[in-house]
């Protein structure tokens, strides 16, 4: 039987490797009242587009919102509203 190899992926936060399974990818979705995108964590990774990966930790997420990574990671260049992605990681602990 064959073995895949694991997803690593590197949370933009703290810039540390881990396992995909212990991040939470977030995706930007298009605001449809304004012209900037909103935040979604993707818990089940099922979402299209761009994805970037964050441990679900307030630690990690503040220092991704401190150093403006997601916006980077995603490509973005408009305003990024957050809101979705704190409540997820504020809710998970």
């Amino acid at each position: 039987m064959v073995r895949r190899a694991e997803v690593v992926r590197m949370c933009v936060g703290c810039r540390q490797r881990a396992s995909a399974t212990e991040l939470l990818r977030v995706v930007a979705v298009s605001n449809s009242d304004t012209t900037g995108f909103r935040l979604t964590p993707d818990p089940a990774r099922q979402l299209p587009g761009r994805g970037a990966h964050v441990h679900p930790d307030p630690v990690c997420l503040t220092q991704a919102l401190r150093r403006r990574a997601f916006g980077r990671a995603l490509r973005l260049t408009s305003g990024v509203d957050t809101t979705p992605v704190e409540e997820f990681v504020a809710n998970a602990r």
